[in-house]
């Protein structure tokens, strides 16, 4: 962790677009975040774009904005998320889910720093620092024709790595502390519970194959199940048999092994769920509740098949 700070704290200095990899739950968004609030651009806006949660025929609307009457539902002139960003940071999370039509128009705004609203005719200068991220390997991407070279090299003059968690056992411990601090103070217990030893060193073996995110809704679990002075091994809850696997999850193909991509859905589909029965099937509260908009969540929920 003290690694990527220090990266972090070297690209804040420039203006280069940034490129982030890793997989989902490493903390990728919050990467981008601490880039834009150490840097010269601290007081301008940070604006997130969840690439994969907007519809395809709603992408250069919601990206670029629109004139009135534009087209059917356009009934005032809307200025784009681009536009939004002006003067700070704009943060494309999830950039290999951008259609081909839709690298192109962002590849011209990124070159020409100018977006065109739908339905007019002038472009509007914007002045913004593009962050891009994704849990995809562009490399393949690339290769596969489903991704711009030229607009991998646009956005991708420098690139940060987050590692996924098993790669950093040694972190689990201070993660663990401050995520159990938190948790603590939104549920009022005063202190924090403490990890038993044993807890701790099931942490340190577990495969964490939904990585930070994983470890935090494990720990809130724990939390309620707890005496909430103490955590025990049991009341984490580990599941399958990674509680005692300190190497990365099984690879595809292997006897009884399990796609990562797979299971990292299953870990999702289930931690929507759980937030979708807390809210009583109220969407918006679930969204709250799981650190997302409710468009994401929308999203997630017809890609998950989730009823």
């Amino acid at each position: 962790m003290e690694q990527l700070r220090d990266m972090i704290a070297r690209v804040a200095r420039s203006q280069a677009p940034v490129h982030i990899s890793g997989e989902s739950g490493t903390g990728k968004e919050l990467v981008a975040r601490m880039i834009h609030e150490s840097g010269a651009r601290r007081e301008g806006p940070f604006v997130a774009v969840n690439c994969g949660a907007i519809p395809t025929e709603l992408m250069e609307s919601e990206l670029f904005g629109h004139k009135r009457g534009s087209f059917t539902g356009a009934v005032a002139d809307k200025k784009g998320l681009v536009q939004s960003a002006d003067g700070g940071t704009l943060f494309l999370d999830e950039v290999a889910d951008l259609p081909l039509h839709m690298q192109v128009k962002l590849l011209r705004a990124l070159q020409e720093r100018a977006v065109r609203p739908v339905g007019s005719e002038a472009e509007v200068a914007v002045n913004v620092r593009v962050i891009s991220a994704t849990h995809r390997d562009l490399g393949k991407l690339l290769a596969q024709g489903s991704f711009r070279q030229d607009l991998y090299y646009r956005l991708n003059v420098i690139e940060i790595r987050t590692p996924p968690l098993r790669e950093h056992p040694e972190d689990i411990a201070q993660l663990a502390t401050a995520i159990l601090a938190r948790l603590a103070q939104a549920n009022t217990l005063g202190a924090p519970p403490a990890l038993d030893p044993e807890a701790l060193r099931r942490l340190q073996k577990y495969g964490f194959p939904g990585n930070v995110r994983e470890l935090e809704n494990i720990l809130e679990r724990a939390v309620t199940l707890s005496d909430g002075k103490h955590i025990a091994a049991d009341e984490l809850q580990l599941r399958g048999d990674h509680a005692d696997s300190a190497a990365a999850p099984p690879t595809p193909g292997t006897a009884g092994g399990v796609a990562l991509e797979q299971q990292m859905e299953d870990i999702e589909r289930r931690a929507i769920r759980e937030a979708l029965e807390k809210a009583r099937y109220n969407k918006t509260r679930a969204a709250v509740l799981l650190g997302m908009s409710f468009r994401s969540l929308r999203y997630r929920i017809k890609k998950l098949g989730i009823e």
